[in-house]
């Protein structure tokens, strides 16, 4: 039987989310047939031993070691079949009327490169990195600063979020949540995979924006929703992953915006976010311990 789309997931620690998450994946979508591949990069076995005992058809990698993000999915994406690819996170929850939706507009718009739903929190409220802007220094002051909360309609503070737009839309954006992204096998091996480069944070976003280098646009399809749960770590987790986040917002910018390697816009973005993340200590700290994000 020939794959129709291969769902891929990359895990950390994620013994206590995989179980709903692997339940909840359709076995056909669009009359095809369904791969699904989890990359685990756990130090322990938990994850290994939920998978294996309760999801015997999930094809199972144990990498041995934190690899990062994105060698992990390459590495799925060189195991699977299918003609159309899901990354996926493990502390989400499918449906199958988001995966067909997001099949649709990638069969139906040629310009469709990457496409995610509307995520949604287990309040029910969207998760507002759903959608981004390719953020200016501008855009990332009126985020630190509070601006875009107070004002989220209005369009020259909220560039961030996007949040002047109609969450139940569908149009192309900046970046979509590396929780959900689904392409074709085609354009990934046109556009490339993801830049092993970064670790942790920021790969998606790159690779993103590398479609929308291509010409392909990444879009937001708000008519479907479907549940990023979004599982809380410890603080001594949350203070080197918010370290992270920044590590690779940094290399982001500077490998898209700074191609000459200038001394001078190095420093402009060392410098801005060394500031944002003191910001964002101090910020976590008031709100007890929770991320903020950069990106």
């Amino acid at each position: 039987m020939s794959t129709f789309l291969s769902v891929i997931i990359v895990s950390y620690r994620s013994e206590r989310e995989i179980g709903a998450c692997l339940a909840s994946i359709p076995a056909r979508v669009a009359g095809g047939a369904v791969e699904v591949i989890v990359v685990d990069n756990s130090p322990d076995m938990a994850t290994a031993d939920v998978v294996t005992r309760d999801f015997p058809q999930v094809r199972f990698i144990r990498t041995g070691e934190n690899s990062g993000f994105g060698r992990a999915n390459n590495r799925g994406f060189y195991e699977s079949r299918g003609d159309y690819v899901l990354f996926l996170n493990p502390d989400t929850v499918s449906n199958l009327a988001a995966y067909e939706a997001c099949l649709k507009i990638l069969r139906e718009r040629p310009r469709a490169g990457i496409v995610t739903p509307r995520l949604v929190m287990a309040d029910g409220q969207m998760d507002l990195a759903s959608r981004r802007g390719i953020a200016t220094l501008w855009d990332g002051f009126c985020r630190a600063a509070g601006l875009a909360g107070k004002f989220p309609r209005w369009k020259w503070v909220s560039g961030y979020n996007l949040t002047y737009l109609d969450e139940r839309g569908t149009y192309p954006v900046g970046a979509v949540n590396g929780a959900f992204m689904m392409t074709s096998r085609a354009l990934l091996e046109r556009v490339g995979l993801f830049d092993e480069a970064f670790f942790m944070y920021c790969e998606d976003l790159d690779l993103c924006y590398r479609f929308t280098l291509a010409g392909y646009d990444n879009v937001y399809h708000g008519a479907v929703d479907l549940v990023h749960l979004k599982g809380a770590s410890s603080s001594r987790e949350t203070v080197s992953m918010s370290h992270e986040l920044f590590v690779g917002a940094k290399q982001f910018y500077l490998k898209h915006f700074n191609p000459r390697g200038s001394r001078l816009v190095r420093w402009k973005y060392e410098l801005t976010f060394w500031l944002w993340e003191k910001w964002a200590d101090v910020r976590r700290k008031l709100r007890g311990g929770k991320r903020v994000r950069p990106t």
